[in-house]
């Protein structure tokens, strides 16, 4: 039991990163089903056309997905357009705000593709085929030698041997494929990195107290889930009831339409105020007043350098 509570404690920590590396492991898994099972270079003019459709589709694909599967995504453009929406900031603010929280969405919608391409870069299948039939790659490698070189590059996918036979002079299309993989893959690294540090450096508050935002986050998402389902339960079974008794509804408390609103904002750490989300900043201000609880009140570049994974935790 106590590995096993450690085991746990240990996936709570680092569920970001557990996230991130399962991600990449599927995309991974999938991409290498493609190159072997679905993946078949036709060898002639069509080259270019079916390798970019494997190695950017599959990708864009995910990226989109990526966008779709994420919460914080839904949050931020549910009733963006509703004339009768309430907004007490300024456009500016607004957008500026918007395009933090976007930023931060994209970064997690871009792990997937990035992990396909520079997988299927690794594995050179899929770059082989395209470059074989490029016309770039054939001017550079069948300069002077005629049409007999063009003919034999498009079937190098197929025959590894007439790779060797064609040129000395420039790397194999494997070698070229394989070298922008590790560029990308370093590019990807020392790009999360330098992205980290900044957000780090940037933190509106120290690190214990980051840790305490994301326990509280994570808490009370939780706890909202249940009495959600709690209350919706109730109310459900107070309709019932009465439609198939043919009585009355008694009296049932349930959050107002603009009390809803109030705590749909996405949140931003306020330096001024110490509340952790949208519903302590409700709880705390005076209830029923607009006042304090609009999007105004977030600090549009703090909420661009938030610890990603408090951010990620507080959108429910």
């Amino acid at each position: 039991m106590d590995t096993l509570r450690r085991a746990l404690d240990f996936c709570i920590r680092h569920q970001t990163i557990l996230g991130y590396s399962i991600v990449s492991l599927l995309t991974a898994a999938i991409e290498c089903i493609f190159s072997a099972v679905v993946f078949k270079c036709p060898c002639n003019s069509g080259n270019m056309l079916y390798g970019s459709v494997f190695l950017i589709v599959p990708a864009f694909i995910l990226f989109l997905l990526g966008y779709m599967v994420n919460p914080r995504m839904w949050r931020l453009l549910t009733g963006i357009c509703t004339p009768e929406k309430s907004c007490s900031c300024s456009p500016w603010g607004t957008w500026t705000s918007s395009l933090c929280v976007l930023l931060q969405v994209t970064a997690r919608a871009v792990v997937a593709p990035l992990t396909w391409l520079a997988v299927a870069l690794l594995r050179a299948s899929f770059y082989e085929c395209m470059a074989s039939g490029s016309s770039l790659i054939k001017n550079h490698v069948c300069k002077d030698k005629g049409e007999e070189c063009h003919e034999m590059l498009v079937k190098i996918p197929c025959d590894e041997k007439l790779s060797e036979k064609i040129s000395s002079e420039f790397l194999s299309l494997q070698a070229q494929s394989q070298l922008i993989g590790w560029f990308l893959i370093t590019a990807i690294m020392t790009a999360a990195l330098t992205a980290k540090c900044i957000s780090r450096c940037c933190s509106p508050v120290s690190y214990l107290q980051l840790k305490f935002w994301k326990i509280y986050s994570e808490k009370e998402r939780e706890l909202f889930e249940a009495k959600a389902k709690e209350h919706a339960s109730k109310l459900s079974e107070r309709n019932v009831n009465c439609f198939f008794e043919a009585t009355d509804p008694a009296p049932f408390q349930t959050p107002s339409n603009e009390d809803w609103w109030k705590i749909s904002f996405l949140y931003a750490f306020n330096l001024q105020e110490q509340h952790y989300s949208m519903l302590h900043k409700y709880v705390n201000a005076n209830r029923g007043s607009s006042v304090g609880l609009g999007t105004g009140d977030q600090n549009p570049t703090v909420l661009g350098f938030v610890d990603e994974a408090i951010a990620s935790e507080s959108g429910f």
